[in-house]
Order: C-alpha cells, then sequence, then structure tokens
C-alpha cells in the first residue's frame, strides 16, 4: 500500500480565499511540512497565487507536493453558475500547472439546508427539475475537469449543502458515470451527516479516488444537531476534533484501504476557527503523530 498524507489549509482557518483572518499562504506552506506532511491541497482558489512560478517556487523551497483542490461552490443555486465555473476553470488551470491530479467538488452550504446539517429526516429536499439541474451542474464541471484537463474528480458531501447525506451522494453516483465523476470521501462529514463511514467505504471502495482524514467529537456534534448550530459555528465550537480522538473507526478505515490496494494521497482535514486561540502547527502534528501510530 503506497498512501501519502498531506494537509489542506482549511487545517489552518482558511476557508475563503478573502477572508481577512487568512493566515499568510507561506507561513501554511512551511507549517505543513514542518508538522511532516509531503504534500498540500491548493485551498479556495486565489488563497495561494495562480502565478505557476511564484507558487511553484514556494512548493519547491518547502518540498511539498500540490495534491489537488477543491471547488467549494453552490452548485445548488442556478443564479451562480458563472461562479461555479469562474472557480472551477481556474482551479483546473492551477491543479495542471502544478501536475496535482484530484478535482473535488463540493455543494456549498445553503440556508435552506444549513439548520439541517445532521438530520437527515428533517432536511428539505429538491423537487425532480431542481435535481436534475443541480445534478447536471456537478456532472459538466466533473467532465470538464476530466475530459479538458485530465484530473480525476472527486464528489464531496459536506454539511449543509444539498449533498449531504448518504442517499443524495449514492443517488448522483447512480446518475452520473464513474468515467468522470469519483468519490473524494471524508470520513468527518460521512459522520456529521449521521452515516457509518467505514460501512460506506466497504460499499464504495471501488469507486473511492482520494480521500479526506477528519474526525468528529461526538457531543459536540449531538450538541450541534439539538440546537441546529451552523456549520461554521460548530467547527468553532470544536466538531472536527483531532484524528482518533472521535468517533471515527481510523483503524477499519486504514483496513479498507489496505485490503483495497489503495494508493495515492488521503489528506488531513480538521476545520478550525481563525480567530480562536489554536494552533494550527500542533493539531497537524498530533495528527500526523496519530496516522503513524496506526501504520500510516
Amino acid at each position: 500500500m503506497t498512501i501519502r498524507i498531506g494537509n489542506a489549509p482549511c487545517s489552518w482557518g482558511v476557508e475563503f480565499a478573502d477572508d481577512p483572518r487568512n493566515p499568510p499562504w507561506r507561513q501554511v506552506l512551511k507549517d505543513c511540512a514542518a508538522a511532516g506532511y509531503k504534500g498540500i491541497e491548493l485551498g479556495p482558489i486565489g488563497f495561494m497565487p495562480e502565478d505557476p512560478e511564484v507558487l511553484g517556487e514556494a512548493l519547491a523551497d518547502t518540498g511539498l507536493t500540490l495534491i489537488g483542490g477543491v471547488v467549494f461552490r453552490p452548485f445548488h443555486d442556478p443564479a451562480k453558475w458563472d461562479e461555479v465555473m469562474d472557480a472551477a476553470t481556474r482551479t483546473c488551470k492551477a491543479l495542471v500547472a502544478h501536475g496535482a491530479r484530484h478535482l473535488v467538488l463540493i455543494d456549498s452550504i445553503s440556508p435552506r439546508r444549513a439548520p439541517t446539517a445532521g438530520r437527515a429526516e428533517a432536511a428539505e429536499q429538491m423537487g425532480p427539475a431542481e435535481w436534475s439541474a443541480f445534478r447536471d451542474r456537478i456532472a459538466t464541471v466533473a467532465k470538464m475537469g476530466t475530459e479538458e484537463y485530465g484530473l480525476t474528480v472527486g464528489i464531496h458531501a459536506h454539511a449543509a449543502g444539498f449533498i449531504d447525506f448518504e442517499p443524495e451522494l449514492e443517488r448522483l453516483l447512480e446518475e452520473v458515470d464513474d468515467s468522470i465523476l469519483k468519490i473524494c470521501f471524508d470520513t468527518g462529514h460521512h459522520s456529521y451527516a449521521g452515516f457509518d463511514p467505514v460501512a460506506f467505504m466497504r460499499r464504495h471502495i471501488d469507486r473511492i479516488s482520494y480521500m479526506h482524514f477528519k474526525d468528529i467529537d461526538p457531543a459536540v456534534k449531538a450538541d450541534a444537531i439539538a440546537k441546529s448550530t451552523g456549520f461554521y459555528e460548530a467547527c468553532g465550537q470544536g466538531i472536527f476534533c483531532n484524528l482518533g480522538q472521535g468517533d471515527v473507526d481510523f483503524p477499519a478505515v486504514r483496513q479498507i484501504l489496505l485490503d483495497a490496494g489503495f494508493e495515492g494521497w488521503c489528506t488531513v482535514e480538521q476545520d478550525c476557527d481563525p480567530t480562536l486561540d489554536v494552533s494550527p502547527i500542533d493539531d497537524a502534528r498530533k495528527n500526523r503523530t496519530y496516522l503513524q501510530s496506526i501504520g500510516f
């Protein structure tokens, strides 16, 4: 099993490129390398330089490989289609410039879904026509990433979006051809949604092309669901705890990957609130140490 472990700017609180609270991008690269990781994700497009020479030199200086990038945009909103396509196209170009492989698609948080994160039975569902158009927008970007840019495209379920719960994810996988759309599987978001990440992996390992390692504090999750806490507020409350301290069975995750002969990158993501008194590099080191302790 050849698995490499990376990290992502969201572990430093970087969710949006224009957030003035973001740490400097060079510092994120330096911290990531110092914490023992060999690769890093791009983060939201615009956070790291889109000039290939500038970013390429910084990656070389830190010894990091660019793994992939995320398009975290409102696929659910047809009025925002130009925004989605702009972010997707720029992300594809940035990834190709550095030899990165993974394009990750995430339907961003919807006000219609935010109050029911983690509560599948209460969540509003799209009607047939809205779902079809939503699915087709995802498929359009997946096809572009695969066929025009040669990337491996994975759908990523995310709390408070319209691909959140397991039935929605599986429906999308049934309706979009696996030649253009794989799975970027996030262990933490699957648990947040109220489903078993290990069971899902066992059923769908053949379609999983990329992994996000995230753990969930069950007590914070229960409180957030009971109070309909917003996603970013839950992050600030520590819903994404250090790996090995939550409810995700990472030894079982490792065994599934091992049995399947999975090769490639698994990226740690521990979303945090950049305004809080936290030490992302300390958490990154702890997460790397934990993964090493179980054989990653």
